[in-house]
């Protein structure tokens, strides 16, 4: 028991940090579009450019979702049955843990504690959570058909912010078209 009892705040931990890695993902879509019949795309570059992101994140973006478009058999063009644009949000997420974890046990215990979990030192932490949509529209009608959401915790850290951004798009586009994932 004494052994699970210390061993019981790594594993939060570890769910906590293995929780932080993941992006969620949202969508929602035009029931009425036939998504079978658009075979080509382009990039929308006056909603790209209201992005409020730095132009390296743009580009990193763009070239993700390009990738992906690939991919699923899509083609570039000047004359395209899709335009892609996308928007970002970012916010600050500010986390108290307030718990009683710490060494001691359950019961009456000493001149500091004298009841609960050992000391209670409450654990603070700071995040930026981002959300990344990357919006479908119809060329042709000029409407939205399909709307991709990710949010997930954004690094700064240059080395893995390209590995991140793609796992963002990548994410999403999973999604595209509806009912195509399991």
């Amino acid at each position: 028991m004494k052994k699970l009892l210390k061993t019981l705040p790594f594993l939060a931990l570890l769910i906590l940090v293995t929780s932080c890695s993941s992006v969620r993902v949202a969508t929602d879509y035009d029931k009425n579009a036939n998504f079978s019949t658009y075979k080509t795309f382009a990039f929308f570059k006056t909603g790209i450019d209201k992005a409020e992101i730095s132009d390296l994140d743009k580009r990193r973006i763009l070239r993700a979702i390009e990738a992906e478009m690939l991919a699923k058999g899509f083609a570039k063009s000047e004359n395209p049955d899709l335009l892609i644009s996308l928007f970002t949000k970012s916010n600050q997420r500010v986390d108290v843990y307030n718990n009683y974890w710490g060494y001691g046990g359950w019961g009456w215990g000493g001149f500091y504690s004298p009841w609960g979990w050992g000391w209670n030192q409450p654990n603070v932490s700071t995040r930026t959570e981002g959300v990344l949509y990357i919006d479908l529209i119809d060329a042709n009608k000029k409407e939205l058909v399909w709307q991709g959401m990710g949010t997930g915790y954004l690094t700064q850290n240059m080395e893995k912010k390209e590995e991140r951004i793609k796992e963002f798009v990548a994410e999403i586009m999973a999604k595209y078209p509806p009912g195509s994932q399991p």
